[in-house]
């Protein structure tokens, strides 16, 4: 079958399209033929940390497909379901932290950017009946992050006033989209002013620009919740922008990992700084109902056959998408 996948060379360089042999399930386990792959910030990240000695990996944690085998054992799906993939290995309850063996689909276990994947039974999880095949594809992985992030980690409610950085990616959108329907008042931000506008589009009450000055830009406004993404180059920014007593979660760091700030600032503030990451396969299940109940849809921004995955990394890693970038398998 056909896949992206790296080796041989760390770094992009080590990232081709070749074929690799198609996987029999092994007892507890599915294969998938795969209609379509969502690309991540995470696929930007694993050819650096898939090491060039290490056997050939297939990169890629979203999917979605049509179970076309099964193995042993296996009762909560049959040959013919229209699945997505849950990239979430091993984190099945709720829970402070995702337990010790937590892994993500496309590493250090093989991946979605292919015409089939084999995984445990338990990560084929059903399509909403709503959402296209693209759709399906770009769906899991962010929009769990994002669904922790605001309600499990932040506990947003109806009536708050969340800020957003740079809301204009995958999770970003989720994390608007979310945060409306759920009642609260919705700030974001980004450089484009493209974007912005397509922002209050999908419903934010105010876009500003990331380089301005935000508290002048909110007339001195602050905010119960920042989800912060973006890392270094916001992070101050989002602390300065917190009422007093509020939460800032954070689950990205695509523009730094490192920062500094003001930890007396933080404490007479009485800040609440929480992590997340991913989610647990019950809050997937738990987001899922909360898009089907208010037919949320991934914003789409463009898609690419496999075979043409250099042009998609590239858009992806400088920054032209707005929303979701989907690989079409068939």
């Amino acid at each position: 079958m056909k896949a992206v996948l790296h080796e041989g060379v760390s770094g992009m360089e080590g990232l081709k399209y070749g074929e690799v042999e198609k996987m029999e399930p092994k007892a507890g386990e599915v294969r998938i033929r795969l209609k379509s792959a969502g690309l991540n910030h995470r696929d930007l990240f694993v050819p650096d940390r898939h090491k060039a000695e290490d056997p050939a990996l297939i990169l890629g944690s979203d999917g979605a497909g049509i179970v076309d085998a099964v193995g042993d054992g296996v009762d909560n799906v049959k040959a013919g379901d229209e699945v997505i993939i849950n990239p979430s290995l091993g984190w099945r309850k709720n829970s402070d932290a995702p337990p010790e063996g937590f892994e993500i689909v496309g590493m250090p276990f093989d991946g979605t950017f292919a015409e089939c994947i084999t995984l445990p039974s338990e990560n084929a999880v059903r399509k909403p009946g709503y959402l296209s095949w693209e759709e399906a594809g770009v769906l899991a992985l962010s929009a769990m992050t994002a669904y922790r992030a605001l309600f499990t980690r932040a506990k947003v409610r109806e009536g708050m006033t969340v800020l957003i950085p740079g809301a204009t990616g995958g999770a970003g959108t989720f994390l608007l989209q979310f945060a409306k329907a759920a009642g609260a008042k919705v700030y974001v931000t980004s450089r484009s002013e493209e974007k912005r506008s397509q922002a209050l589009e999908l419903g934010a009450d105010k876009a500003i620009d990331s380089e301005a000055d935000w508290n002048d830009e909110l007339a001195g406004e602050k905010v119960d919740v920042v989800i912060e993404s973006v890392g270094a180059a916001t992070f101050n920014k989002s602390v300065g922008q917190l009422r007093r007593g509020g939460t800032l979660t954070a689950f990205g760091a695509s523009a730094g990992d490192t920062v500094e700030f003001d930890l007396r600032k933080f404490f007479y503030g009485q800040y609440n700084l929480l992590g997340s990451t991913m989610a647990s396969a019950e809050e997937l299940h738990e987001m899922l109902e909360f898009i089907e109940k208010h037919e949320i849809r991934p914003v789409m921004d463009r898609s690419y056959p496999l075979s043409d995955f250099k042009e998609a990394f590239d858009r992806l890693e400088n920054s032209g998408m707005m929303g979701k970038i989907v690989f079409n398998i068939e």
